[in-house]
């Protein structure tokens, strides 16, 4: 059971540090417990998606969110039998009084299965300096940047074609031509359509260029994050709320480092807490886009796509969150993220 214990947490446990606990164990899961250790429920981080997408919030109890009646096994076999029968994560083995005594995980991969298919367009915006990976983007382009056995943008389209995408759309500017000469020399064949930009246009701006090019839903991403969520889900959200835009967002928790004091008049203070923790949601940089957002971009300017989400949310278009884990977000945009990002591909 020791090499368990991070799949367990207290019933008393917030949304948000049930999130921190999944995110550790890195199975989606977490058992809650009651004061006894009897089991009490679980709850995914699908659970947990579910529930802040209803209006719940991330200081709410995990327990409201959970499962009640999650499967169990009072035997190894008989786990291994109901784990091998459905699609589950993880199989709790309790004793006749409802502790847990073990878990059946699988004998081999444990990787979030891919069994949706999207096939949608998928637009990248990989025009940019990368000034935030200087010198090494003196050399190479970010987009082609190696993390591990390939370079960044590589790795996003991979990711998009195990979910059926296979028509990309990229936007490029800065080193172009060493960009579109690695794929023209690529043993893999793509189906990728350029956009050079004359001038840099900015985060979003680059869209311009696609006008009449999309007459559908499509991703747009940026080319230095990379997501490891459910897209079919993700799409299925987009289409199933009528959105014109859905950011796709990561759950972050900050630990502050410090006591924080809350003054009120006077410099009397009202509130203290000790190394507090924030929890927020923040932008991935990836989206879910109407072809009709297309259209309305003006001709060659320079704007970030924040900038276009929120003109298209004051016009009264609807603009929505999807809430994914900070584990399923890899972020290289800074090299102190690019060797947390090949490790976590790569497990070295």
């Amino acid at each position: 059971m020791d090499d368990f214990k991070s799949l367990i947490g207290k019933k008393e446990l917030t949304i948000s540090q049930a999130m921190r606990l999944i995110d550790k164990n890195t199975f989606g899961i977490l058992f809650l417990v009651n004061e006894d250790m009897t089991l009490a429920g679980c709850i995914t981080d699908g659970d947990i998606r579910r529930c802040l997408l209803s209006g719940g919030n991330m200081k709410d109890y995990a327990f409201e969110a959970a499962n009640k009646n999650p499967k169990v096994a009072f035997t190894s076999d008989e786990a291994k039998a109901l784990y091998h029968k459905k699609n589950y994560i993880v199989i709790p083995i309790i004793d006749k009084d409802g502790h847990i005594v073990d878990f059946f995980t699988g004998e081999a991969d444990r990787r979030k299965k891919k069994n949706g298919f999207v096939n949608i367009p998928v637009v990248i915006n990989a025009g940019g300096k990368g000034t935030r990976l200087d010198p090494f983007t003196r050399i190479l382009p970010k987009p082609l940047i190696p993390v591990g056995d390939l370079p960044v943008i590589e790795l996003i389209m991979q990711e998009f074609q195990s979910y059926g995408c296979n028509e990309f759309h990229i936007i490029v500017n800065y080193k172009k031509e060493l960009m579109k000469a690695y794929f023209a020399e690529n043993e893999r064949s793509y189906n990728i359509t350029w956009y050079d930009e004359e001038k840099p246009l900015g985060t979003g701006g680059g869209l311009s260029l696609l006008k009449g090019k999309l007459s559908s839903t499509f991703f747009f991403a940026n080319c230095d994050a990379l997501l490891t969520a459910d897209y079919k889900e993700m799409v299925d959200f987009h289409k199933g709320n009528g959105n014109y835009i859905t950011m796709i967002c990561a759950h972050k928790n900050i630990s502050i480092p410090y006591g924080v004091v809350e003054t009120g008049a006077g410099g009397e203070i009202v509130n203290m807490k000790e190394k507090p923790l924030m929890s927020f949601l923040t932008n991935t940089g990836i989206y879910i886009v109407e072809p009709e957002i297309v259209e309305s971009m003006a001709d060659g300017e320079a704007v970030g796509f924040p900038d276009v989400v929120e003109r298209q949310r004051l016009s009264g278009k609807k603009i929505a969150a999807f809430p994914v884990s900070e584990n399923d977000w890899m972020d290289m945009g800074q090299i102190s993220e690019l060797e947390k990002m090949r490790a976590k591909l790569y497990g070295e």
